[in-house]
């Protein structure tokens, strides 16, 4: 079982890289949290890796810290919730955000996750509200990327949004308002992923 990789980034998109190791590209699923803070292509990456084996297929996932790990396996201990759904509730709000979500008790905010019903919210928050309160959010605050250029951005937000489970039109419509209020396509990528899933949480 793989439980860290550290090798030169080949590619990245906002959900998943690739990861040369010795010569053999290794794919990782990633939630939007790690893909906001890593370096650019063919730099040098470490990362925390949780191995998904199933009878037809071998899955990595990849967390750029412990902490995203040990939240990710959390996810994955409650009732319905598999490596796919715990990855889109990661990407679905910041960390900060998502463990106040469930100390909170605020079942509605974890409903306007894509793939996250009324049920998985309630079992959410009944079975990780006193697990996640004894969390540390030290060293997660997330840092940009290295700009680039503005269509590319509205690409990237966009595939991560389909990814996650909204409509291609709903969200190209809020990432195309979003760039009309403020003339461009915000700063960096994560800037304006962040901005979309909070106007698509309003309209949820």
């Amino acid at each position: 079982m793989i439980a860290s990789i550290t090798g030169t980034i080949l590619d990245k998109t906002p959900n998943a890289l690739i990861v040369e190791v010795h010569g053999i590209g290794y794919q990782l699923f990633i939630p939007l949290n790690t893909f906001y803070r890593l370096p650019e292509v063919k730099e040098s990456v470490s990362l925390q890796v949780y191995t998904h084996v199933r009878e037809d297929a071998l899955q990595l996932y990849g967390f750029l810290s412990a902490l995203e790990k040990e939240l990710f396996l959390l996810l994955l201990g409650v009732s319905g919730v598999g490596p796919k759904v715990a990855l889109g509730i990661l990407s679905g709000m910041e960390l900060t955000e998502l463990v106040q979500a469930l100390r909170d008790g605020n079942v509605d905010r974890l409903r306007a996750i894509p793939g996250v019903g009324p049920k998985t919210a309630g079992r959410l928050v009944l079975e990780l509200r006193e697990k996640v309160s004894a969390l540390s959010l030290a060293g997660l605050q997330t840092s940009a990327p290295a700009g680039s250029e503005s269509e590319k951005m509205k690409e990237d937000a966009l595939s991560a949004l389909v990814n996650l489970g909204y409509s291609r039109n709903e969200a190209k419509r809020v990432i195309d308002t979003i760039v009309g209020e403020e003339g461009s396509a915000s700063d960096f990528v994560e800037g304006l992923i962040k901005k979309a899933l909070k106007k698509l949480a309003k309209v949820g």
